[in-house]
């Protein structure tokens, strides 16, 4: 059994092709920049759409306070006036949530299924069950950090066809200052990757003042050259993520100016013979 918060289908931009793209819920990170932050907690949560509130208080009735969120409960839903409230994830099993994604088995046979997140590893157990369904019938792909254990990491890649990997930042005590997390086996992970023969993208979030450093993108840049990769794309921080909080019931504070554009420096990345795609 697993957790699923959004199923987008149409997608171009999570892997070869046309893509259905699952998101799963849960993530061990806790990046400021994150845009999906609905994504993080791995419980259902009930959310709320700023789009369209008139204010009216129906669902102030219908909260719990818990540090520095504020929770709307369940009954929320059935009580606002506008129909901007809904749960935000659904239980399913590996068969019923791939039952539904092999209805599109023909529209994506030259693309296939993404599992994103929140950190799609998270819930290896559930993710893996879909994996072995899908395998041989749909080209699947992990859009991955990178953080779980070597040994959850080796059994993805044995049974996942494509994948999408995040390296966010080099160095260590800031990997763990903006993530919350160490970043060793997450680069021990992309190094087996890369090793394996495994089809897969780097990627690299830009995000003002943290990943768009010199230093950084340098660090990035040798990495890859390492390990043999010679190919990132670059996605720019998307300015509208912010709104995404408070419908979530989180506080937007990030550690980053969120107004000032990120710097690339692909000069940096093609120095190193590493071609880049901007996002």
């Amino acid at each position: 059994m697993g957790i699923v918060f959004s199923i987008e289908e149409f997608s171009v931009f999570d892997g070869p092709g046309i893509r259905t793209t699952v998101f799963l819920k849960g993530c061990p990170l806790k990046c400021s920049w994150c845009h999906n932050p609905e994504g993080r907690d791995p419980r259902p949560e009930v959310i709320k759409s700023p789009n369209g509130c008139v204010h009216c208080g129906a669902c102030s009735k219908f909260t719990v306070t818990e540090g520095e969120r504020t929770f709307l409960l369940p009954d929320s839903i059935k009580n606002c006036p506008m129909n901007l409230i809904r749960m935000c994830g659904e239980f399913m099993t590996a068969e019923e949530l791939c039952k539904k994604l092999l209805k599109n088995e023909r529209i994506l046979s030259d693309g296939g299924i993404t599992f994103s997140g929140g950190e799609p590893l998270y819930q290896h157990e559930f993710l893996f069950a879909c994996l072995e369904i899908l395998k041989g019938r749909m080209h699947t792909a992990i859009q991955t950090t990178g953080f779980c254990s070597k040994e959850v990491f080796k059994k993805a890649v044995a049974l996942a066809d494509y994948f999408l990997y995040d390296l966010k930042i080099v160095n260590e005590e800031k990997h763990k200052r903006y993530t919350g997390v160490s970043n060793k086996q997450i680069l021990e992970n992309f190094s087996f990757l890369a090793a394996s023969g495994i089809p897969f993208t780097a990627r690299t979030p830009l995000i003002p003042g943290v990943t768009d450093t010199i230093e950084n993108i340098e660090s990035i840049a040798a990495f890859l050259k390492q390990n043999g990769v010679g190919y990132i794309e670059l996605l720019p921080y998307n300015k509208l993520a912010g709104a995404k909080y408070k419908a979530a019931g989180r506080v937007f504070a990030p550690d980053f100016d969120p107004s000032v554009n990120p710097q690339p420096h692909v000069e940096i990345f093609h120095n190193s013979n590493i071609s880049t795609k901007i996002l």
